[in-house]
Parts: structure tokens; sequence; C-alpha cells
């Protein structure tokens, strides 16, 4: 159990990620901060208090850092200022005197990844590292969770994939291992600058992951390869910016190279348990 005088801040504490961080530290008997921007929506938690803060607003973020020790940073939501956002949450971090940070970053983060998104992870990591503050990296695959929304109405998970493999990780898997980290909290930790890469127990191709979803589910679905162009076709009626429609190109194509089929037993080593299938994710939902 984390000692009372290592507060943890937990941010994103509305969402999923963050939520099932928070409640698991609450379960465990841990103090914690929630930082949110909707405190309304904020979950009432034993030994939890609430403060109100964006990442880019540095004022607040100094103001509901205070007097806390490690906090838990779930990336910002998508935007084309958000590595800006977060080196301004790090920065004012280290002003409020916060002394370790645990980051969920991404799988195979890097200024040149195929992932546009991952770029942002790396940048941020980078900002972290020199921020002389302690740290750990969680860097996330896809979420399995997702993956049955992939497919559209009609059953059909459209994208230029083509036959190349994704190691998918179960959010739960991940909260699991956030919990483990926040927990060994402490003067040093054996985490302290570690980078973990959190994968599910096997890659499976897009053709692979629609058939399980078909059996588990019953709702019939199936994997159509796309074109790249083919890809930025279907999805130009949304009316969504360039950054977006390249994010959500490049989630495929990242597929398709194989930066993200690589399989590692981090979530056992850290959270205890081995990661979770898909198929088990599907059958514990049903």
């Amino acid at each position: 159990m984390c000692p009372v005088t290592a507060r943890i801040a937990v941010t994103g504490a509305t969402g999923n990620l963050g939520g099932a961080v928070a409640a698991a530290l609450a379960a465990a008997g841990s103090e914690q901060r929630l930082l949110v921007r909707s405190p309304d929506r904020a979950p009432r938690l034993n030994r939890a208090d609430v403060a109100v803060a964006d990442y880019a607003d540095p004022e607040a973020c100094k103001v509901a850092l205070n007097g806390i020790d490690t906090v838990f940073m779930v990336s910002g939501a998508e935007e084309p200022d958000r590595v800006q956002a977060h080196r301004t949450f790090v920065d004012a971090a280290r002003a409020a005197g916060v002394r370790r940070v645990v980051y969920t970053s991404f799988l195979g983060a890097s200024p040149d990844a195929t992932f546009t998104l991952a770029r942002d992870h790396w940048y941020t990591e980078q900002h972290i590292r020199s921020s002389g503050m302690r740290f750990t990296f969680l860097r996330d695959n896809l979420y399995a969770d997702q993956l049955p929304l992939f497919a559209g109405p009609d059953g059909v998970l459209l994208g230029p994939g083509g036959d190349g493999r994704v190691s998918a990780v179960v959010r739960r898997d991940v909260a699991d291992v956030a919990v483990a980290v926040l927990l060994a909290a402490g003067v040093e930790s054996e985490h302290d600058g570690r980078t973990y890469q959190l994968t599910g127990p096997e890659a499976l191709s897009l053709a692979d992951a629609a058939r399980i979803i078909a059996e588990v589910t019953g709702r019939p679905t199936r994997y159509q390869p796309q074109t790249i162009s083919e890809a930025y076709a279907s999805r130009a009626g949304y009316g969504a910016p360039d950054w977006q429609l390249d994010a959500w190109v490049s989630t495929y194509t990242a597929i398709a190279v194989g930066e993200l089929a690589v399989v590692t037993q981090d979530v056992q080593l850290v959270a205890g348990h081995p990661a979770t299938s898909l198929r088990e994710m599907l059958l514990a939902s049903r």
C-alpha cells in the first residue's frame, strides 16, 4: 500500500483508464487527488479529493498539484496542440514540487513512428525526461476494447492494415500495471526510469480479430482491406481535419508495416497476471 505521505494525483479520472486507476487506488486505501475538467463528473471515492485543471492551464495545474508526490498522467485528448499542452502540464508539475510522473505513452513511440499520434508521445516522453522528475512510461498498444468499434454498422472493418498484426492490449490490464507502479511510489521505486511495452498475449491480424469478434458476440464482423487512397476517400466525408485523417489511416498502416505486432510479457511482469486476450475480454463482457 502506498504511504499516505506519498500522495498520488490521477489525471483523466472521469475517463475509462483514469477512472479505473482511481477506483483501484481507492480500494487499496491510497490517498489521492483526482484532476478533472468537469468536477460534477468526478467519481466519489474514499480518501480522494478533487481539483479542476486543464493541461494547458499552468496556474491551475500548479495549484492542483500542490502537495502531490506522484502524478499518473493520462495522455490528453487527440488535438493538434496536444504536445504543447503536455509540456505545459509537465512544467507545472515540476514547479509544484512533483517528484515522479507515470505517463501513458504508446507502443513504439518515436519521432518517425508510422502512427502519427505516437510521435506526440515521443516528444512528451523527452520533455518528461528533461524535467528532472523521476518517471515511468507505460507504452500501451491499441486498446483491444476498441477493436469491436472499428467495424461500422454493417460489421465491416475497413482499413489499409494489409496482413499485418496487432497485439492489442485490454485497457483493464493497463490500469492494473499503472496501479502496481503507482503503489510502488516512494523515495525510490524499481519502476523509476523504466519503459514498459504493454501488449496483449498474441498478435492478431485484423481478419483474425474480426473472426473472434463475430464468434464471441454473434455480430457478423469481417475485415476488408483497403488501399491508402481508398482509406482516405472513405473517411473524407466525416469532415475531420487533415491531421485527424492522417491519424485514423496511420493506425492501420502502422499495423501493416508490423510496428504494432510485438508481444511482450510486461503486463505479467508488473501486474502479476497474464495479459488478457481479445477473446477473454469479449467473453467476460457478455
